[in-house]
Parts: C-alpha cells; sequence; structure tokens
C-alpha cells in the first residue's frame, strides 16, 4: 500500500458514519453574504482600488489612454530598465514611446532568462477595490504566469471602470476557474517572525499600477 492509498483508507474510515449528502454543490453552502460593502459609485470604487494598491505599496499612476505610451516610458526610464518582457498581445501602442529592448514571452524561456529581464508590463484581467487585488489570467495581453513573477519590476495596466470591481464575490463572477489565476495585492513581500519585512521574495519587489482611462 502507498502513501496515496493509506490516506484515503484513513479519510473513508473517517467518514463511515457520516450520511450521503446528494445536495449539489452550488446549494450547499448559504451563499447571501453581501457581494460588495457600502453603496459607492463608479468614481469611488476606483478611488478606493487606488487608496488599497498603495496601502499594498504598489506605485499607483493615472493617466488617460493618449498619456499612456509616454507615461510607460517614463516609468521604464525611472526604474533605469534596459529591457522589458513583453506579452504576445499586449498592445504594441503602449510602449511605442520607449526604446528599451523588448523580450518576447516564450515558452522556452528560462528563469535564468526572465532573472536578467528588467521589468515586465501586462494587462490585467481586473482590479478588485475592496482588497486592492489585481487579478491576472494569463490572457494575451498578460503571458505566462512566470513573467511576472520572476522579473523584479511589474507595471500593470488597469483599465478603468471597465475592469475594476467592487468585491471579490463580484470577481469571482468575472473570472473563469479554469484559467490560470494570479491573484495580486501589492508587491511580493514576507516576513520572519521577528515581523522584518522582506520584498521580492517570491515575485517582483516593485509594482507599479497604471489606472488608464479611456482605453
Amino acid at each position: 500500500m502507498n502513501s496515496r492509498d493509506l490516506i484515503l483508507g484513513r479519510v473513508r474510515r473517517a467518514l463511515t458514519d457520516v450520511p450521503r449528502d446528494d445536495t449539489p454543490y452550488e446549494q450547499a453552502v448559504d451563499r447571501d453574504y453581501l457581494r460588495e460593502h457600502g453603496n459607492r459609485s463608479v468614481e469611488e470604487t476606483v478611488e478606493l482600488l487606488a487608496e488599497n494598491l498603495a496601502d499594498y505599496r504598489a506605485l499607483v499612476h493615472r493617466c488617460t489612454a493618449d498619456e499612456l505610451p509616454a507615461l510607460l516610458a517614463r516609468v521604464l526610464a525611472g526604474h533605469g530598465s534596459t529591457s522589458v518582457v513583453v506579452p504576445s498581445g499586449l498592445d504594441e501602442r503602449w510602449l511605442a514611446a520607449t526604446d528599451v529592448v523588448r523580450v518576447p514571452d516564450r515558452g522556452e524561456s528560462t528563469p535564468d532568462d526572465l532573472d536578467r529581464v528588467d521589468s515586465v508590463v501586462t494587462a490585467c484581467a481586473l482590479a478588485i477595490a475592496e482588497t486592492g487585488t489585481i487579478v491576472l489570467d494569463g490572457g494575451p495581453d498578460q503571458g505566462r504566469r512566470r513573467i511576472t513573477l520572476v522579473p523584479d519590476h511589474h507595471i500593470c495596466v488597469v483599465r478603468v471602470p471597465g475592469q475594476v470591481v467592487s468585491s471579490v464575490p463580484q470577481a469571482m463572477d468575472r473570472v473563469d476557474p479554469a484559467r490560470p489565476l494570479t491573484w495580486i495585492s501589492g508587491p511580493s513581500a514576507t516576513s520572519d517572525i521577528e515581523l522584518d519585512r522582506v520584498e521580492g521574495v517570491h515575485g517582483p519587489r516593485t509594482l507599479e499600477v497604471v489606472l488608464v482611462s479611456g482605453e
């Protein structure tokens, strides 16, 4: 008997006196909780997102669609970036104002290859205002999950207000659970038993979010 069979056997024995429940999964749990907290306008929801992103130590920028290429060029220059990973479906106009070296998102790229790249620019699937969370789903303008985990600097563009929701329950209604979802609340960070915060351990040390309107 292998370890898997041993564990499953223990589970079956523990459940021998539990009556069978044929209730469909979607009906088994009461889901009458609040869909969002408060009654905010669209503008207030976007403001809450910006506040919570900043509270998580993300750097927040705002611009219009026409201003986006120049803003991204300034952000990359300010970080000292000379190379940037680019998902295959990213709008080419976004990086039109910068001459940094573009590194395409390729399946054969190794972690070492990505670690040598200064930055990555992606779009997102959506953003959650109440938790200050960015959600990626591996779409063409976001690329493989690893390109947002290995480079030390991630710039994420959020289209507002269309990609902003108030709460996690609202986000769950809009994401596809079969896709490779990555939920990001601020730069990668951890702390030891003495609560010394260390950033960049299992993801980017710096997260910059651009809230772009009119895109």
